[in-house]
């Protein structure tokens, strides 16, 4: 078991400077751009997949690092850069790392190279899960996956919403209900083929902010897959659901919590992205009150914005060593007795919020304006919040780990 450290080694320091390298000469000239466009930004997809870091081989890396620093130290770099650019660029990984948790080799080999295709011909992918009624509440989902068996299909009915990369994706992993009865541990996970009849993209999303980051609605009317396209495959779903049938009858709440911690392991790169998004306003901030001078010196003189600056930089330390807790707890098999994945989540993005809002303050006019960026950072913070659990979630999550009380 790795030790918990603050000290990076030799290969993590070169890895985090490759990425802050291609951030800062790759994806910041483009960032503007792309916000404007509010599309995605293929070409710096294809740029990121020439260079290695649109891959699969890339996130294992990360993702495998027994100190668990991998993936928050590459979404705090990418994020750096731009929120929105760099969530088309990770966000493949999402659909990825569902079938790597859920998937038989046969089906990891055979599907995720087909998300990302090559540097010549790059893909995306989509993993769909959220509903227009069941966001936090996933217990709500209504997609249903029915099993045909005299044609070994599974046939998909329901919609989806904010889907990255829904409807333009070349491989859809789609999250649907095969026993309403067992809540959330009455659903699969279902690969859909490119180009399979029924799947169509609804609405496509104009957003407030990450707007190079394309979101959209997935439709799903009598999608057929195949029966080897459940994730996992049937056997081992009609043992799950056995197994989930039988918790449920002597202790229900023990697979709740099960669930929960589930998603408590992978908030802490939400937290990572919002503090790449934070210390990025930050700098900017930094910089401006060190050049802009008014009344003879420079404003950072003034101690109402050096004592902004300060807070800045502590909130974003702080939300980081939260963040790297959290991920090395998680590598490590450390339980989450205390919902820390949640805490990272919650005051990293609640920390990106404040510190964006800071550094418009700081920056004056120039700050409310587009020719500077920390109003594109403030716009892409405020997703934070929201994503991968609200901060109302996470409290809640937090309190009711406190109080002892069952997370519903």
């Amino acid at each position: 078991m790795a030790e918990f450290t603050l000290d990076l080694n030799d290969d993590q320091k070169q890895v985090r400077e490759w990425l802050h390298g291609f951030a800062a000469d790759v994806i910041r000239p483009a960032a503007s751009e792309w916000d404007e466009r509010e599309e995605t930004p293929w070409p710096v997809i294809q740029e990121a997949a020439k260079v290695g870091i649109y891959s699969l081989d890339f996130y294992a890396q990360q993702f495998f690092d027994p100190t668990g620093l991998g993936i928050p130290m590459a979404m705090e770099e990418l994020f750096w850069g731009d929120a929105g650019i760099a969530l088309s660029i990770v966000g493949t990984g999402l659909a990825a790392v569902g079938v790597l948790a859920n998937g038989t080799e046969e089906q990891i080999g055979t599907w995720i190279p087909q998300m990302y295709g090559d540097a010549n011909d790059v893909k995306v992918a989509a993993f769909c899960s959220s509903e227009p009624d069941a966001g936090s509440d996933v217990a709500a989902m209504r997609t249903r996956a029915v099993y045909d068996e005299a044609k070994d299909e599974w046939v998909l009915n329901g919609t989806k919403t904010w889907a990255t990369n829904g409807g333009i994706a070349n491989v859809h992993v789609v999250v649907a209900v095969v026993d309403a009865d067992l809540g959330s541990k009455g659903h699969a996970s279902f690969i859909v083929p490119p180009a399979t009849p029924g799947l169509s993209q609804g609405q496509k999303f104009k957003k407030h902010g990450i707007r190079a980051s394309h979101t959209a609605e997935v439709v799903l009317e009598d999608v057929r897959v195949p029966g080897h396209c459940l994730l996992g495959g049937k056997e081992k779903l009609d043992e799950r659901l056995a197994r989930a049938r039988e918790r449920a009858k002597s202790g229900g709440e023990r697979v709740k919590n099960a669930a929960m911690a589930t998603f408590e392991a992978s908030r802490p790169a939400v937290g990572a992205m919002a503090v790449g998004t934070a210390r990025a306003a930050y700098e900017v901030a930094l910089d401006y009150a060190r050049t802009r001078s008014q009344f003879g010196r420079p404003i950072i003189d003034n101690q109402g914005i050096a004592f902004q600056l300060a807070d800045m930089r502590t909130q974003i330390d702080a939300a980081r060593l939260l963040v790297w807790r959290a991920s090395w707890m998680a590598t490590t098999g450390k339980p989450f007795t205390s919902a820390e994945g949640s805490m990272s989540k919650l005051y990293a993005s609640e920390t990106a919020k404040k510190v964006t809002a800071q550094a418009i303050q700081i920056l004056g006019g120039n700050g409310f304006t587009r020719e500077y960026p920390v109003e594109r950072m403030h716009r892409d913070a405020a997703i934070y919040t929201i994503f991968e659990g609200t901060s109302e979630i996470q409290r809640l999550v937090i309190a009711r780990t406190l109080s002892g009380m069952p997370i519903r």
